[in-house]
């Protein structure tokens, strides 16, 4: 790993560059996550999927992958700009930039209510015109000055006016980065008020079940909705990546007999792709999209695998029933053109698109389901000894003792 640093003309440092810092395998998991369960983001044309979110959405398992990243960093921070023992973490989140998104010269605590902004780490998590075009970043000042995105490389900079930055505007693709924020406010730790959410999760898991489930929920519509003209045309966030990926949603019920569409992404429904439906029952859209783009993530080494028997047939789908998805469609994604647009870096790799297997498909929702459940073990037994430290930290279990 290489280390690049800045530092201001009264010696104070201000920024450090690393290369490398973050593994592929690290990089594609961490955008799995946020292909999966991203929403609407904080400004036009970005999407996000925050540590919060994750849990109200029941996919508090998904926190593990972030834990060992977030330790080093705040390491890292804390060690460069020598004030060990001195902060939290404030924010975590995975921030997704597509056509058309931008940001202007600022500093990252230059509203009144993020004084309390110390530092900042932004992770690049995909490449520079290989991924996605535009989205360079700028220092108004200092060295470096211009940061072209590289997959594994972090920034770490003050979160004041030392670091004065913009972003140019993302022309193709989806620019993806893993942010963090840090506080030397423990007011303000973002670990303490995970676990409160947690602890209320399991409180409220008896009467619901979900302590044992590790089925997605999802939140609110209007947390996936993307629309540029006041939801007059637009898309469902959920509906359009698993379009812009070949497939189709198939609902469990009419919707002409539905008062209130938005119910039928809640409710149990299955995947087609051209005249092909797929015989497994998904319990809700995120559930549906989250097997989607797992198997885009690992349809590469699921060609490795031994053949076995499907275990979820597809058969031919009827007249009425390709009405009834092209119906859903119009409903959910409106603009299927502004969709591809925005999310053209989310598809799979079109060659796979052509010759589509749904035996692979099948694989990847049987190895979909053994990474969840092993996640979701990890969580739990690591989740009374961050309540116990009031932290969310790397624990390391015996094996032997725990498999």
């Amino acid at each position: 790993m290489e280390e690049e640093n800045c530092s201001s003309s009264n010696g104070r440092r201000r920024r450090l560059i690393l290369h490398e810092f973050i593994s592929p395998d690290q990089c594609k998991e961490l955008e799995y996550i946020h292909k999966s369960n991203s929403t609407v983001g904080y400004r036009p044309n970005v999407f996000s999927t925050t540590l919060s979110h994750l849990v109200a959405t029941n996919c508090s398992h998904f926190i593990i992958p972030f834990v060992p990243i977030r330790e080093r960093l705040k390491e890292k921070v804390e060690e460069f700009f020598d004030c060990e023992y001195e902060l939290v973490i404030e924010f975590t989140g995975l921030i997704s930039w597509t056509k058309g998104a931008s940001i202007g010269w600022h500093s990252d605590d230059n509203r009144p209510y993020l004084k309390q902004r110390d530092f900042t780490a932004v992770c690049y998590l995909n490449t520079y015109e290989k991924d996605f075009k535009g989205g360079l970043f700028h220092f108004q000042d200092g060295e470096p000055s211009t940061i072209a995105p590289m997959a594994g490389d972090v920034a770490i900079y003050t979160a004041d006016s030392q670091n004065i930055h913009s972003v140019d505007e993302v022309t193709d693709g989806e620019r993806l980065t893993l942010t963090l924020w840090f506080s030397r406010d423990s007011n303000h730790d973002e670990d303490a008020k995970l676990i409160s959410r947690l602890n209320e999760r399991m409180l409220y898991s008896p009467t619901t079940g979900l302590l044992d489930s590790y089925l997605p929920l999802p939140a609110s519509s209007n947390m996936y909705w993307f629309s540029q003209d006041h939801h007059k045309s637009g898309f469902d966030i959920c509906c359009a990546r698993i379009h812009v990926n070949g497939f189709n949603l198939f609902p469990s019920q009419d919707l002409r007999c539905i008062p209130d569409v938005d119910e039928l992404l809640i409710k149990p429904l299955q995947l087609s792709r051209g005249t092909e439906l797929f015989g497994h029952e998904f319990s809700n859209v995120l559930h549906a999209l989250q097997v989607v783009q797992f198997y885009c993530w690992k349809s590469c080494e699921l060609e490795n695998f031994e053949e076995e028997e499907t275990r979820k047939l597809e058969r031919l789908l009827s007249d009425p029933e390709r009405e009834l998805i092209d119906l859903q469609k119009s409903i959910f994604v409106k603009d299927r053109q502004l969709a591809e647009t925005v999310f053209s870096s989310a598809t799979c790799e079109e060659s796979r698109r052509q010759r589509f297997d749904w035996a692979e498909f099948s694989r990847a929702l049987t190895t979909w389901e053994n990474y969840i459940c092993r996640l979701r073990k990890e969580f739990l037994m690591s989740l009374p000894y961050w309540k116990t430290h009031l932290s969310i930290h790397t624990i390391q279990f015996d094996k032997h003792n725990n498999s």
